[in-house]
C-alpha cells in the first residue's frame, strides 16, 4: 500500500512544481493580469480569443457575468442580454476590484494554462487525501501532513485569487510562494516517510548547516519574488521591449539579493566539503551545488544580458528545487530512525 501511496506523493510533488514552472511563466512574459476575474477569465469558462469578444458592440449577446472592456474600463453584464445601438449602463456595473482593462491574447491564455495547471493539482490533491486517509488507524502522521498540504493548496487558491483582485500586490505574491513552498516541504516529508531510506552516518555539522541552508533559500526566494515585483514595476514605465531598464536604479532589496547568494554560496560549498571529506554518501549534496551555479549563472544573465528570455523561468524554478532537495537532504541528515 506505501508504493502506491508513494506514487501519489511524487506526482503530487510534481504538480505543484509545475505550478512554479507555469507561474515563472507568468511571471516572465508579464501575464500575470491576462485574466482580470477569477476563476473565470472576462467571465468566460474558456477565455477569449480575440479583443472583439470583450469589446462592447450593439446588437450582440452577452450572458450574465461577461465581462467587456469600454472606454478603457472593465463592466460586468447584470443579465443575459442583446445591446441596443446605444450602451446602456444600466445593464452593466463597473468591475471594481481593480482598474487593470486591458486585453491581450498571449497572456490570457498563458494565465488560463496556469489556472488549468493548478486546477488539475487540485485533483491530484483530493486523490492524495483520499489514499492518505486510508493510513489513519496505523499511521495518523501520514494523514495529518496530506491533508495540511491539501488545505494549504486551498489556501493558495485564495491567495491566487487575491494576487488577481489585488493586481498584483507584492506581498501578496511573496506569501503565495513561500505557502508553495511550505506545501513542498510537507509533501517531501511524506515521501521520506513511506520510502526505504538506508541508514547513515550522522554529522552534526552537516546537519546544523543544512538547516541554515534551507532558511537562506527560504529568505533568498522571498527577497527575490520581491526584486522580481521591482522589475515588473519598471517594465509598467518604461515598456516590455526596454527591458535594459528593469534594473535602474535598484531598491536595497535587490543588492541583499545579490549579496545574499555569497552567504548561501559559502555554506553549501561547505556542506559538499563535509560530505566528500567524511565520505557521508549524500548524492543530492552534488544537484544542490549544480542548482546554485544555475542561479548564479541565470542571476548574472539577467542583470547583464537584459534578462534573455527563459531566464527568469530557469532561476524561479531552480530556487524552488534547490529549496525541495535541501529540505529532503535535511531530513535524510537527520539521526535515523527505523522504520517499519
Amino acid at each position: 500500500m506505501k508504493a502506491q501511496f508513494l506514487k501519489v506523493v511524487n506526482v503530487a510533488i510534481i504538480s505543484v512544481y509545475l505550478i512554479f514552472l507555469a507561474g515563472s511563466i507568468v511571471r516572465m512574459t508579464g501575464s500575470g493580469m491576462g485574466c482580470p476575474d477569477w476563476p473565470k477569465c472576462f467571465g468566460y469558462y474558456i477565455p477569449p480569443t480575440s479583443e472583439n469578444e470583450i469589446t462592447w458592440k450593439p446588437n450582440t449577446e452577452f450572458k450574465k457575468g461577461y465581462i467587456i472592456v469600454k472606454d478603457e474600463a472593465l463592466y460586468v453584464a447584470d443579465s443575459d442580454l442583446i445591446t441596443n445601438s446605444e450602451f446602456n449602463k444600466k445593464n452593466w456595473k463597473p468591475y471594481t476590484k481593480h482598474d487593470y482593462a486591458k486585453f491581450n491574447k498571449f497572456h490570457t491564455w498563458i494565465e488560463y494554462i496556469n489556472r488549468l495547471i493548478s486546477v488539475l493539482a487540485g485533483f491530484v490533491f483530493l486523490f492524495l487525501i483520499y489514499k492518505a486517509s486510508k493510513f489513519w488507524k496505523s499511521e495518523k502522521r501520514i494523514c495529518y501532513l496530506a491533508f495540511g498540504a491539501f488545505f494549504l493548496m486551498l489556501f493558495e487558491a485564495w491567495l491566487g485569487k487575491t494576487v488577481v483582485d489585488t493586481n498584483l500586490t507584492p506581498t501578496i505574491i511573496t506569501i503565495h510562494m513561500v505557502v508553495g513552498l511550505i506545501i513542498i516541504a510537507l509533501l517531501l516529508q511524506l515521501k521520506f516517510i513511506i520510502s526505504n531510506n538506508k541508514e547513515r552516518p550522522y554529522h552534526k555539522l552537516f546537519n546544523r548547516l543544512l538547516i541554515i541552508s534551507v532558511i537562506f533559500s527560504l529568505i533568498q526566494i522571498a527577497m527575490g519574488t520581491q526584486v522580481r515585483q521591482f522589475i515588473d514595476e519598471q517594465v509598467k514605465l518604461f515598456g516590455f521591449e526596454n527591458k535594459n531598464h528593469s534594473l535602474m536604479n535598484p531598491s536595497f532589496k535587490f543588492y541583499f539579493h545579490r549579496s545574499f547568494t555569497i552567504a548561501i554560496v559559502l555554506v553549501n560549498f561547505a556542506m559538499f566539503y563535509i560530505n566528500q571529506l567524511k565520505n557521508l554518501g549524500y548524492k543530492i549534496i552534488n544537484w544542490v551545488v549544480f542548482l546554485i551555479f544555475l542561479e548564479a549563472i541565470t542571476g548574472i544573465l539577467m542583470y547583464y544580458a537584459e534578462i534573455p528570455l527563459g531566464t527568469q523561468a530557469i532561476h524561479l524554478m531552480s530556487g524552488a528545487l534547490l529549496f525541495g532537495l535541501q529540505f529532503y537532504l535535511w531530513l535524510q541528515s537527520r539521526k535515523t530512525v527505523k522504520l517499519d
